[in-house]
């Protein structure tokens, strides 16, 4: 079986065969249960996707232009736009805040639209553009932060709060903005590794990378690394086990060089590595700066209120507390699962599979995989808070009458959304499975030694 017709799991490393085309199913891990990815046929067809990422970047646009809420309180009117609320935060000395708010629902979701269609285009009429595959690797990289359909529930949080206050319209870019996150769940949807099977078909093949030698007569593959038999019933066939690697990029497996310290996958260049260098060490580091940034984000004024001369301040749980009391209690709920529970769950979960991997214990692999994955998934809507209040600043602007700012609390709360997204993609979950797999190779090796 060459290289090319295997497919590494990116979270337990098991080994299996490559599908010819799975079709609309998905293809798992029968380990593990992950999602495998850049498999061919998985997901809408080319031309249906080329077609919505169009419609997105021209939606896109339309949600720049026109604003999203439109604000009425005692004839004084005022306007939130996208750009217009990174300005707010800007002139706030939020810049830190403003640049995150930017990146996450502008900069990032434009980025993955013109590199998506810059590719879909010519593949779609038969040619391979140039520098297919750094193109390809900015999607995969700026896809995970991008962040529009949790703007698009701040907003919605945002016309509940201010209706108790003033007049609240629905402005152009509220459509535009719902519409687009519709289609850039489409779009999410794809996978981007999909398309080197289509870049594969389009080039000539390359020379496959296996040597060949003769044992006792029969010609076997060289995988790298000379396993015993011992070794390969002990536990699941890993690519670290078989002296193999498989690409997070490309998803492309081939044989590990030991003796490089940088190696580059042969199909896309992206630096390969049968395990993250210092894994623990990095997401140990960024929980500890989390914890510490989570605190002041609950306990600071997240916002500013000043309202005729009188001042006040609000923080995450008194905004919970004014949801509620004031009979919206579902919105209570989700700003409290969005902005309390969830920060809460990924620092806990981040922490028991870093000591879990740092003892090398195999307690409960697939549950703690399954957590990791929910942690991946759910990091991105602890933003909501940020983006409500950049709504809310923008909004409530009426000089001496009503101005809302931004609190200290809004920087520490991005830190913390930041900094534990950042450590949940430091941690490599083989790491868990690597412990399983010694733990069952010591197992048997007692057993054949008392027999």
């Amino acid at each position: 079986m060459e290289h090319r017709r295997l497919i590494a799991c990116h979270e337990c490393d098991l080994l299996m065969r490559k599908p010819a085309d799975v079709g609309a199913r998905v293809a798992s891990c029968t380990r593990c249960a992950a999602k495998l990815g850049a498999l061919a046929g998985v997901g809408a067809s080319l031309d249906r996707i080329c077609a919505v990422t169009l419609a997105a970047l021209i939606t896109f646009c339309i949600a720049q232009a026109f604003p999203v809420i439109e604000l009425n309180a005692n004839g004084m009117t005022s306007e939130a736009t996208l750009v217009g609320a990174v300005r707010s935060l800007w002139t706030s000395d939020m810049r830190s805040v403003a640049a995150m708010v930017f990146c996450s629902s502008i900069l990032f979701p434009l980025i993955e639209l013109i590199a998506f269609l810059y590719l879909l285009v010519p593949l779609r009429i038969g040619k391979v553009p140039p520098r297919f595959n750094r193109v390809l690797r900015v999607v995969q990289l700026v896809r995970p932060w991008c962040m529009v359909e949790v703007f698009m529930l701040g907003v919605l949080v945002t016309i509940v709060k201010m209706v108790s206050i003033a007049d609240v319209i629905a402005g152009p870019g509220l459509f535009a903005l719902a519409g687009l996150t519709v289609m850039l769940a489409v779009v999410a949807s794809f996978d981007p590794g999909r398309l080197w099977a289509v870049h594969e078909r389009l080039t000539s093949a390359r020379k496959t990378d296996i040597h060949w030698k003769r044992v006792a007569g029969r010609r076997e593959r060289f995988l790298g690394a000379q396993r015993t038999r011992e070794q390969a019933r002990s536990s699941a066939m890993t690519a670290q086990r078989a002296g193999l690697v498989g690409c997070h990029a490309c998803g492309l497996v081939q044989a590990h060089a030991a003796g490089r310290t940088h190696q580059r996958c042969s199909r896309c260049g992206h630096p390969l590595h049968q395990r993250r260098a210092d894994s623990l060490t990095r997401t140990a580091s960024l929980l500890l700066a989390a914890v510490f940034a989570y605190l002041p984000a609950n306990l600071l004024p997240i916002m500013h209120a000043s309202s005729l001369g009188r001042a006040e301040d609000d923080t995450i749980l008194g905004g919970v507390a004014y949801f509620w009391t004031s009979g919206d209690w579902p919105l209570a709920v989700v700003v409290f699962v969005a902005s309390v529970l969830v920060p809460m769950l990924k620092l806990a979960v981040l922490t028991l599979l870093t000591l879990t991997a740092r003892r090398g214990s195999a307690w409960r692999p697939r549950e703690c995989t399954a957590l990791y994955r929910l942690v991946e998934r759910i990091g991105r809507w602890s933003m909501l808070d940020v983006f409500v209040v950049a709504l809310t600043v923008t909004l409530v602007h009426f000089g001496s009458f009503a101005v809302i700012t931004a609190g200290p609390a809004a920087l520490a709360f991005a830190a913390v959304v930041i900094l534990t997204m950042l450590a949940s993609h430091q941690f490599d979950p083989r790491l868990i499975w690597d412990d399983v797999d010694a733990d069952k190779h010591c197992a048997r090796t007692d057993r054949r030694s008392v027999h």
